[in-house]
């Protein structure tokens, strides 16, 4: 959608010029969303952003679209990261990866109370097990967000886990009081990456939030299962002949000594069949 640039102050305008000069300048462009970031975790960001080279940058929505449509002949598909400014968009813009961008940022992110008209970044959850509260309005407070407790022992017990508050819900006055009175700190407070622009392609937090352990296990597995496979099917490679021939040799020799066969350098084993068997007869008809 292209924004129409007529009557804008001048010095919006040099604003706009500033935002695409920098997503020409830069081959990661990244879209952030600052809400309910707190000023002074916000200066402290920008001091260590500003220590590995990477530039925040914040205007307004409006402004931010002018300057994504001055570059998007530059840049093919930068365009689609206008769909994915959230809250309070901000930008970000570095010469990093996106996914150790993304990292990093995760890395610098801090728990933080849920406070009444806050989004829910994700199901919030209380779980089952003792409070440190001795029964009083306590368990009506609970109720009130059907949290089933109890009492056992002289204090409040909650019964089972409960979500009191949906992803993309508010956060209410009531879910905000018992959280904080049950220590819960759901929020975490930091520069959210929504999404990034790199070499046409946008990758989104889903994308760029890779379980690094997990990646490693599944890549292990999946080269255990590959090598599995090839070795049945007889696969031959550089990777699977020693494991073929090993395959072969022990099938081989269970075919030698299970058919009896007197072939070279078996028949010690042969031997050692025959006998264990002569034995199991000897005991089975009580033979003297």
């Amino acid at each position: 959608m292209t924004v129409k640039t007529e009557h804008i102050p001048e010095a919006k305008k040099r604003n706009v010029t500033d935002f695409a000069q920098l997503m020409d300048q830069y081959p990661i462009v990244g879209a952030v969303n600052i809400e309910n970031l707190p000023a002074p975790q916000l200066q402290k960001m920008r001091e260590q952003l500003r220590a590995k080279n990477i530039v925040l940058k914040m205007t307004k929505r409006r402004l931010i679209k002018m300057a994504i449509e001055k570059v998007k002949g530059k840049k093919q598909g930068i365009e689609h990261l206008e769909a994915k400014l959230e809250g309070m968009p901000a930008m970000i813009f570095s010469k990093e990866s996106p996914f150790k961008l993304f990292k990093f940022l995760q890395k610098n992110k801090s728990n933080a109370p849920a406070k009444p008209g806050q989004t829910a970044p994700a199901d919030i959850k209380i779980s089952a097990g003792p409070t440190p509260f001795a029964p009083g309005p306590i368990i009506g407070e609970l109720g009130a967000l059907k949290i089933k407790s109890g009492v056992e022992g002289g204090k409040v017990v909650i019964k089972q886990d409960s979500i009191i508050v949906k992803k993309g819900e508010k956060v209410s006055q009531k879910a905000s009081e018992v959280l904080s009175r049950l220590g819960i700190q759901p929020m975490e407070v930091g520069l959210d990456l929504v999404a990034v622009y790199e070499n046409g392609e946008i990758f989104t937090r889903d994308l760029l939030a890779v379980d690094e352990s997990q990646y490693i296990s599944n890549i292990t597995q999946a080269s255990t299962w590959a090598m599995n496979l090839a070795v049945e099917a007889g696969y031959a490679s550089k990777d699977t002949v020693e494991m073929l021939l090993q395959k072969v040799y022990r099938e081989s020799r269970a075919v030698v000594l299970e058919g009896g066969i007197p072939a070279a350098g078996m028949m010690g084993d042969l031997m050692a069949r025959a006998q264990m068997q002569a034995m199991s007869i000897k005991a089975e008809f009580n033979i003297n």
